[in-house]
C-alpha cells in the first residue's frame, strides 16, 4: 500500500502520488499518460486530474498498479464506482482486465466475451472486484497463457471458474504442470473458427500468440509498441530462449493480417492492416540489426 512517508519527491503536489515501491512496470504510464510519467526509472505524477475523465483514468491506473505504489492524500470516495468499470472495453468484445499482478511484473491481461465461451488472456491479479465483474459477464471457459512468465494467479481463476487452461508444453513449469490443454505443435493451431494460436518461440521456448477474428493479436512478451523507438519491437534484453528463433517467429508472424497488437508487457498498438504490415516490416529491420 502506497504511503506518504515513501512518496517520491518528483511527484507534482496534489492528491495523487507514486511512492518509492514502484517497480517501473509502465502500467500507469500507458493507462493514464496524461497523469503519470517516468522519472528516474520509476513513475511519478506529473499532472493532477482536473476533470472527471482524468480522475477516472488516474483511479483505474491506481487499481491496476501491481505493487499498490500509487496513493492519494485524501481517501477516494469513488473507489467502488471505478472498480465496476473493469474490465475496460478495448473494441468490440475485447476488454483489458486491469488489476495487473506483481507476480508477472505488471503484465497486462485481456478478456474476450464470446458466445462459445469467454477467454481470459494471461492472468490478472485475482482481485474480488474484478472476479465479480467477470462472473457477471459469464465467467471464464478458457484461460489462454501466452508463455511461462505471465501465469500469475492462474490456479485461483481455474479453481473459481473451472476454466480449461491452455499453455504450450515447452513452457510448462512446476506451477503449471496441471494445465488442462498442453499444446505441443510448432505449427499454427486452429483452436476454434475465430481463434488461431501461433507458436512464436524466442522470448521463451514455448511462447505462443493468439489471433482472434483475424483482427486482435494477443502477443504476450513477443511483440509490443515502443514509445521510445516509435515502432513495433521485441524485447531484446529480455529474450530468455533465442533471439535467432524470435526473429524467425516474427518473420512468420508478419505474414498474418491484424489491426491490434495487445501485449502483456509493452504498449499496445492499433492501426489499419496496411500500416500494421509496414510496422511489422520495420520491426523486422530493427531486429536484424540487433
Amino acid at each position: 500500500m502506497a504511503t506518504l512517508q515513501k512518496r517520491r519527491t518528483e511527484n507534482i503536489s496534489g492528491n495523487f502520488y507514486v511512492d518509492s515501491t514502484c517497480i517501473d512496470c509502465d502500467t500507469c504510464r500507458w493507462m493514464a499518460p496524461e497523469i503519470y510519467k517516468r522519472e528516474g526509472n520509476q513513475s511519478v505524477v506529473h499532472h493532477q486530474p482536473d476533470n472527471e475523465e482524468e480522475q477516472l483514468a488516474a483511479m483505474q491506473a491506481l487499481l491496476s498498479c501491481p505493487t499498490a505504489s500509487i496513493g492519494t492524500v485524501e481517501k477516494p470516495k469513488d473507489i467502488k464506482t471505478v472498480q465496476q468499470t473493469f474490465p475496460l472495453l478495448v473494441e468490440d468484445n475485447v476488454y483489458h482486465c486491469g488489476y495487473h499482478s506483481e507476480k508477472s511484473f505488471g503484465a497486462g491481461s485481456y478478456f474476450i466475451k464470446r458466445e462459445k465461451g469467454n477467454i481470459l488472456i494471461d492472468s490478472p491479479r485475482f482481485s474480488p472486484p474484478l472476479v465479480k465483474q467477470i462472473e457477471q459477464m459469464g465467467g471464464v471457459r478458457y484461460m489462454y497463457l501466452t508463455h511461462r512468465d505471465d501465469v500469475a494467479d492462474h490456479q485461483e481463476f481455474h479453481d473459481r471458474f473451472g476454466c480449461d487452461r491452455i499453455l504450450h508444453r515447452d513452457d510448462i513449469t512446476s506451477s503449471t504442470k496441471d494445465v488442462e490443454i498442453q499444446l505441443s505443435s510448432n505449427e499454427p493451431i486452429e483452436f476454434a473458427q475465430d481463434i488461431l494460436i501461433i507458436p512464436v518461440p524466442g522470448h521463451s521456448q514455448g511462447h505462443t500468440v493468439l489471433l482472434y477474428q483475424q483482427n486482435f493479436l494477443f502477443t504476450g512478451d513477443h511483440l509490443a509498441w515502443s514509445p521510445y523507438l516509435h515502432h513495433l519491437y521485441a524485447f531484446r534484453r529480455f529474450c530468455g530462449y533465442s533471439w535467432t528463433e524470435q526473429l524467425k517467429s516474427m518473420e512468420k508472424l508478419a505474414k498474418y493480417s491484424f489491426e491490434w497488437v495487445l501485449p502483456g508487457h509493452g504498449r499496445r498498438y492499433h492501426a489499419d492492416k496496411e500500416t500494421m504490415n509496414q510496422q511489422m516490416q520495420q520491426c523486422l529491420t530493427w531486429m536484424r540489426k540487433q
